[in-house]
């Protein structure tokens, strides 16, 4: 019995890691020399920052942007069709300014916004 369940849990844990290593990771690269990564969707994104990692949440935008934040941290990633920008608000600060992936240096969208409302090509 303890080894069936031992290797159970192998086998899900292989299948969590497998799924995690699978995760698309976009670097992005901004003015200044700065860089920031994202991985997740377009509802939830995890964003690095400085060797940290952070949460971000959809929130309403205006018309031709999306926007995620996190509150209790401050961090705030505003995605334009052609750059992104990263703040923090609690400090007032702007961390990152035209921050831009691999695919949108070659006029593509980002992988995790190509799909994502205003972004919708036609």
């Amino acid at each position: 019995m303890k080894h069936s369940l031992l290797l159970i849990s192998m086998i899900a844990a292989g299948f969590i890691g497998a799924a995690n290593a699978s995760e698309e990771v976009s670097t992005w690269t901004c003015s200044d020399s700065k860089q920031f990564k994202t991985t997740g969707t377009t509802e939830k994104v995890r964003l690095t920052w400085e060797s940290k990692t952070f949460d971000l949440k959809r929130e309403n935008s205006l018309p031709g942007s999306l926007r995620y934040k996190n509150t209790t941290s401050g961090h705030d990633l505003v995605v334009l069709g052609n750059k992104a920008m990263l703040f923090n608000i609690k400090s007032g600060t702007r961390l990152a300014d035209f921050c831009q992936t691999a695919e949108m240096k070659t006029g593509k969208l980002p992988h995790l916004f190509a799909d994502a409302e205003p972004f919708v090509q036609n």
